[in-house]
């Protein structure tokens, strides 16, 4: 059976900030949503691109020795895999995260 989403109801599913839901899975791929509010932490994915999608606010992808990213609503990035990022919310933001759905979360 082919369902359709829809995003607004999966952000009422978001009980705390940085705490993904899965909105579909592709293949070997996941779509995750968050809420980014504040700052998360330092980490990166040694073996996993991970691919950020503003849905609503602002965000800033903290990069070490690189430029900072900002992105705004319906602005992505892909981060390589290997590269320590740090994303943080300009203002409470809806992000999709299109990322392996081995994938840990957390980061390495």
């Amino acid at each position: 059976m082919v369902l359709k989403i829809n995003l607004e109801d999966k952000i009422k599913e978001i009980n705390k900030p940085w705490s993904p839901v899965e909105i579909a899975r592709i293949n070997e791929y996941v779509i995750r949503m968050a809420l980014f509010d504040g700052e998360y932490h330092w980490h990166k994915h040694t073996n996993e691109d991970e691919l950020f999608y503003v849905y609503k606010g602002s965000i800033v992808i903290q990069l070490k020795d690189q430029s900072d990213v900002i992105l705004h609503e319906g602005e992505m990035v892909v981060v390589p895999k290997g590269i320590e990022h740090c994303p943080k919310a300009l203002k409470p933001s809806y992000v999709l995260m299109f990322e392996p759905a081995v994938l840990k979360s957390k980061g390495d």
